[in-house]
């Protein structure tokens, strides 16, 4: 393990130059993959409009049902365990190039919301050409709350208000798919618009068939910090993540799973980040509710790879610690966090020392904020990895992410899309 700060500029030959201009430019956060899926699937749609005549109310109405079905089952959690099994499927021997691509496949939410955008402008279409009379009002309705959950999920309402976000997604959603369904019905509708809304249906839920209140032990090494340990007959895979809530109609918080090999069970990693953490970590409530099965995170990329950087910051050793104690995949962590011991405990450094002997621990109350960028590619280089995996704030991810993707170095991130 390292404690002390790295070797200087002149010692380690500082960052890799930039890529040249135009590849450079592929790598600005505004054309990440999330941003070019929805625009495919914008793309994708105007393509229709032109090509497909006439665009009758049949047309649109399939236009609009179609895309609203993807926008909702993408994000549903089995389709998304199946997207990152289908990605990371491929071998390492495949070229670099291809598996850093497949690594992006989390930004499949660029689908939902490409989905939805033009779900919703069909849908405008065909409410334009109703005629008056039912139909046509509960066309406009469903248009207005359409509006108002597109416009709350901007990520500058989102960022600011998540909890209204969060509840105006869910109701308004529920509400919207059975305004979906009324409007449908009023048409006189078919098999196919009957069996896509009933595909629908089931899949927003089928997570809230499997809520359960279940038991919790909570232990707290510090005031900053609650280790929460689960044994309810579930043992999830490494690189998972658990939504746990002490009111299932009001908001969901997701932590990523740390099952131990060989153990049942799993462990929560929570850190005070917000009053719902911070009463979590205060009360120590005895039980939370849960739902759904355990969904895949960003770091399941790291099989694509011969060898991995995990770059963590304060609780985000959460998610890097299932993949460090199984090891499936040679790795190296750099982890930046106020006196480790002290905040996360030394059972827990300990643990992480055991598989992670060589293991940078940057103790900022000691050595102050290092330059994150810098040591992850130190440690890219010196471990001779292909990729970066970081795990920490938005702010600090995007600078590691992009920082490094603009020279050539595959690197991967959490980008807070929910």
């Amino acid at each position: 393990m390292t404690t002390s700060p790295p070797r200087n500029d002149q010692a380690t030959g500082g960052l890799p130059p930039l890529l040249p201009g135009p590849r450079r430019l592929l790598k600005h956060p505004r054309l990440m993959h999330y941003n070019r899926l929805a625009a495919l699937v914008l793309l994708a749609n105007v393509v229709f409009a032109w090509a497909v005549r006439p665009l009758d109310d049949a047309t649109l109405g399939h236009a609009a049902l179609a895309n609203l079905a993807l926008a909702v089952v993408v994000r549903q959690q089995y389709v998304v365990n199946l997207l990152f099994r289908l990605a990371t499927s491929a071998p390492t021997s495949w070229p670099l190039r291809v598996r850093w691509t497949l690594g992006k496949v989390y930004h499949f939410g660029g689908l939902h919301v490409g989905g939805a955008l033009a779900g919703t402008a069909w849908f405008l279409a065909l409410t334009i050409t109703t005629p008056s009379g039912p139909l046509r009002a509960v066309g406009w309705t469903l248009i207005a709350l359409l509006g108002l959950v597109i416009a709350t999920a901007l990520p500058p309402f989102r960022s600011r208000r998540h909890d209204h976000f969060e509840k105006i997604h869910r109701f308004g959603g529920w509400t919207s798919l059975a305004l979906f369904w009324t409007h449908t019905l009023l048409s006189s509708p078919g098999p196919w618009e009957v069996g896509t809304l009933t595909v629908v249906t089931f899949s927003v839920a089928l997570p809230w068939l499997r809520l359960r209140k279940v038991d919790v032990r909570l232990e707290r090494p510090s005031s900053h910090v609650v280790l929460a340990r689960f044994d309810h007959g579930e043992t999830p895979f490494a690189g998972s993540s658990t939504a746990i809530s002490r009111s299932p109609l009001k908001e969901w918080h997701s932590f990523a799973n740390v099952p131990a090999p060989g153990e049942p069970g799993f462990r929560l990693t929570i850190s005070r980040a917000g009053d719902w953490t911070g009463s979590f970590i205060d009360e120590l409530p005895r039980q939370v509710w849960v739902k759904g099965i355990t969904t895949a995170g960003v770091a399941n990329i790291e099989v694509l790879f011969t060898k991995v950087v995990y770059v963590a910051t304060g609780s985000g050793i959460g998610p890097c610690l299932p993949h460090l104690l199984a090891a499936k995949v040679p790795s190296r962590l750099v982890w930046a966090t106020r006196d480790p011991r002290a905040t996360y405990g030394d059972a827990l450094v300990d643990e992480i020392l055991a598989v992670q002997p060589h293991a940078l621990m940057w103790d900022t109350s000691r050595h102050g904020k290092p330059d994150m960028v810098r040591l992850a590619h130190e440690a890219y280089r010196d471990f001779g990895a292909e990729a970066v995996i970081c795990i920490s704030n938005k702010k600090l991810t995007w600078q590691v992410v992009h920082g490094l993707e603009r020279r050539g170095i595959p690197a991967y991130g959490a980008i807070w899309d929910s």
